[in-house]
């Protein structure tokens, strides 16, 4: 299994090939509380890094997911449509959003690994 990356946005990459599975931290996720509905993108769908990609939407409140690195979604996670809670139970595994086909590998190099993203995170307490 390859290394995860994490953005200052919450989200999370890990990388298969050319091929980058993206969803919300474990962080993100308890910070939205229960989640009960999730948007997801286009198949197809050409992003671009920063740009949002979808929406979950907790009882708390609604918020966006951006995309981590440029690309093509590929695929999206259809469990979410029916069992949005999986980002809740799994956040960095079965709750994955979305598969982008990176469009430019060199942007994974602006992201956190996780260590990085620890340190990030307790800064915000």
């Amino acid at each position: 299994m390859s290394e995860m990356k994490f953005s200052d946005e919450h989200e999370w990459i890990r990388l298969d090939g050319d091929i980058g599975t993206v969803g919300i931290t474990d962080y993100a996720q308890e910070q939205l509380g229960d989640v009960v509905y999730v948007e997801l993108p286009e198949i197809g769908k050409q992003v671009k890094s920063g740009d949002e990609m979808a929406v979950v939407e907790s009882v708390k409140a609604a918020s966006e997911v951006y995309a981590p690195v440029s690309g093509e979604v590929t695929e999206v996670n259809e469990t979410l449509s029916d069992a949005p809670e999986t980002v809740n139970a799994d956040a960095l595994g079965a709750g994955w959003f979305v598969k982008i086909r990176l469009g430019d590998p060199s942007e994974l190099d602006k992201l956190m690994d996780e260590a990085a993203y620890s340190a990030f995170t307790a800064g915000l307490g």
